[in-house]
Order: structure tokens, then sequence, then C-alpha cells
């Protein structure tokens, strides 16, 4: 299979590509600079220059592959506080991916990225997110509900919802490092409130796993949950990561999260514990690598590099 990456030199697509090409795939990555290019190629993934405002450019890629894994997202823009235009700029871009693919009427594969939280912000609580659980509209929810109503134009459509703790030495900017960066610069790891709340984890190779499975299999029109531990105390990752710093561990005022947390500020109280039996079940989707509190124990976001 031909398959169009975005977001092919990030986190996960640079995990995506190996997995992808050692399964006898054949990737074009989208690259918006010459160093996302020559990172891309460097993979051994054919390399499309642009970016996702570049809505002609993904048409052509998506008629021209047999498969789209959409990865990218503006997260620079999010971090920034414009959540809103990095989440219209998505609709834009699945728009037009979704469009192309549709148009080939040739059923063929569609893979997004979404998020577990999302499911938190549309009121689950009380118990684990399911892959039938969704909200009717809201940002990026909004790419969610037209990936999956592409299934109805021939598109075999799936999202893959992440938790919001994607972990390995991959993770330069994930959320996990962020929790880390914001303890160094306190002085201590903090956590909301009691720390009770809990959120999914998983490993970066588990998650591309996932994403190759969806691609080959997914039937059209499935949510599918990334989510290998279903829901980590944010008390124990804060604990996790001060021992490793070897600071102290503590709960963070309430008017002083905005400060602490910084751009995690609004969602770091939410619970977001999620289940991911049905997609183990519908793809045979087997996590094997270290949980997340492992992971951080294992040393590598703590090494001179990942500062």
């Amino acid at each position: 299979m031909h398959v169009f990456v975005t977001g092919a030199s990030g986190h996960l697509g640079s995990a995506l590509i190996p997995e992808l090409l050692d399964a006898g795939h054949r990737v074009t990555g989208l690259a918006r600079s010459d160093s996302s290019a020559a990172a891309v190629a460097a993979l051994g993934a054919e390399v499309r220059r642009g970016d996702l405002d570049d809505l002609d450019g993904l048409r052509q890629a998506a008629s021209a592959a047999d498969g789209v894994v959409h990865l990218a997202f503006k997260h620079d823009a999010m971090q920034a506080g414009s959540m809103l235009d990095a989440a219209a700029a998505d609709r834009s871009a699945v728009g037009a991916l979704g469009e192309a693919l549709a148009e080939s009427g040739s059923g063929k594969a569609l893979v997004i990225a979404s998020g577990t939280l999302l499911l938190a912000f549309a009121g689950v609580q009380g118990r684990a997110g399911t892959e039938a659980d969704f909200a009717e509209s809201g940002p990026r929810i909004d790419s969610e509900n037209a990936v999956i109503a592409l299934a109805e134009r021939g598109v075999r459509s799936s999202v893959v919802r992440l938790p919001p703790l994607v972990h390995s030495d991959l993770d330069q900017h994930g959320f996990t490092s962020a929790l880390i960066r914001f303890a160094r610069t306190a002085g201590y790891a903090g956590y909301p409130g009691d720390g009770a709340n809990s959120w999914p984890a998983a490993h970066t190779l588990d998650v591309v796993r996932l994403f190759r499975l969806a691609l080959e299999q997914a039937p059209a029109g499935s949510r599918l949950h990334a989510a290998a531990d279903e829901g980590v105390p944010l008390r124990e990752i804060a604990e996790a990561i001060a021992r490793n710093l070897d600071l102290p561990a503590k709960s963070v005022p309430a008017e002083e999260v905005p400060g602490y947390f910084q751009f995690m500020a609004p969602f770091i109280g939410l619970d977001n514990p999620t289940s991911s039996a049905r997609t183990r079940e519908l793809l045979g989707w087997a996590p094997t690598h270290p949980g997340l509190i492992a992971d951080i124990d294992a040393g590598h976001y703590f090494t001179a590099g990942s500062e």
C-alpha cells in the first residue's frame, strides 16, 4: 500500500514510518521545512513538501495514495492559546483529504489522530470512556465526526483517539515532557487538587502499531482507543517525576494552577479513564511496551538531551 502521512517528522510520524516500511508499505511523508524533509528522507520515506494550509497539495497527495494517516496538528498554535484556530485548520485539512479519497471511489483508507480528553470535555465522567462514546460537535470533535461520516462515501475511515500521555524516548514535546519541565521550573512536581483524577497513557511504539493495524484492517467508520494504561492518577505521575528529579511532589493550589501548568491548566483537572477493550478485540491490538510509570522511571526523560 502507498501511504501518505502528515506530521511525518514528528513524534508519532517518526515512529510510524519505520512501522509501515517494515510491514512492506511505501510511504510518502509531508514536510513543511528543509529539516523536516531531511528527517523524513532519512527514515526511508519519499518526501512531499507542503503544510496543512496547502489544501490543494493535500488533495493531490491523497489522490495519489492508497491510504492516508493524518497525524499533523498545529500544536504550536494550541499551546499559544489558539486552539480554535488549530482545530479549524485541522478540520479543513481533514476535509481536503477525505474529499480526495471519496472521489476515487475505491475504498481507500483514512486514519486520523484524535484524543481521549475530548470525551472528558464532552461530559463522560464517573466511568471509563469507550469507543462508543462521542460528542455532536466541538473543536477536533468536528474532524473526528467528519471522518466517521466518510464511511458512507466509500472511504474506509477510522479515528485513533490518543491518550494525553504518549510516552517514549521519542517524546520531546508531549504532555509528559511538559509535566517534567513544569516541575523543573517550579522546584516541585505538582498535581491538581488531591491528584486522584487519572489519565490514560500508551507507549509510542504501541500507538504506531495501532495506526498501522487501523490502516490495514479497521472497518469503515471505526473509533479506536490507543490506551494501554486505562488511567494513571496525576498524583502518581507527579510522584514518579519527583523521585527522578529528587524534588518533592505536592498539590498545586487552585489559584496557582494557571501559572504552574501553563497551557495545560484548562484541562489538567479532568478525569479521563479510557477503555480500549473494543479496539483490542476488533484489531488484536496488544500493547507490549512499558507503561507510563515504568517508562518515566527508565530515566530517559531526565538525561541532558531531554532537558
